[in-house]
């Protein structure tokens, strides 16, 4: 993971996205999701990109499922977005940069 994007885990999960003062988009994602390591470089990119705008971080669904319970993520990659510690955007399913920066456009 590279040191722009910040693992999560059930332990840490609230504190991180309700103190954060810039939007958190969290991967929720596992070891063995194809789609989620195609992902995995443009959320990367995006986190480069636009470091102060918006947070990146990761949720690892095998290993956290009280927070993936409460979310009711049932397919992965599901990137969700918080503002002000309230998810405001659910994109399901594997996207190219330009797209998925598309869909996130408003809160950049």
């Amino acid at each position: 993971m590279s040191e722009g994007i910040t693992a999560l885990s059930d332990a840490t999960f609230d504190e991180h996205v309700k103190s954060a003062d810039t939007p958190v988009l969290v991967d929720f994602w596992a070891e063995w999701c194809g789609p989620c390591k195609m992902i995995a470089p443009v959320l990367e990119e995006i986190s480069a990109e636009h470091k102060g705008k918006i947070q990146i971080a990761k949720l690892n669904i095998d290993e956290n499922l009280d927070v993936t319970r409460r979310y009711e993520v049932m397919s992965i990659p599901t990137l969700m977005l918080f503002k002000d510690g309230e998810p405001v955007e659910r994109i399901i399913g594997a996207r190219g940069k330009a797209q998925l920066l598309q869909e996130l456009q408003a809160y950049l």
